[in-house]
């Protein structure tokens, strides 16, 4: 039997509609996989009707219990839609989370392409 694959999606607020475009247009393999998200991002992605797990929202420490599951190997990708030019706060935690999915050896994309590619190979 096929386990399902488990993904996290990430969006800054600059970057929450273009979430929810991409998962509208990916809803098909998205609907296979276990979806874990930061708590605001996770609201707007189950209002496409997917099933979300709702982190805390990314400034008060979802993107660290994001970082904690993908060290811990429950995730298999992570989609974090990135406000390049925005400033953020919770900066520090978005390092590190990048810095745990490179040590952990666990796909992270950070704008629509990448994720496209990422979903695509998962759903494979």
């Amino acid at each position: 039997m096929m386990t399902k694959k488990r993904i996290a999606l990430i969006a800054h607020d600059g970057k929450k509609a273009e979430m929810v475009a991409f998962v509208k247009d990916h809803r098909h393999i998205l609907a296979e996989m276990e979806i874990t998200a930061t708590g605001t991002t996770g609201g707007y992605v189950e209002q496409t009707g997917l099933n979300v797990n709702k982190k805390l929202s990314g400034p008060k420490g979802g993107d660290a219990q994001i970082a904690a599951m993908a060290a811990e190997g429950l995730l298999d990708g992570i989609l974090f839609f990135r406000d390049p030019l925005g400033k953020h706060p919770h900066e520090p935690d978005v390092q590190m989370l990048m810095r745990i999915c490179d040590v952990h050896n666990v796909p992270i994309a950070t704008n629509p392409a990448t994720a496209s590619l990422i979903l695509e190979a998962l759903a494979s």
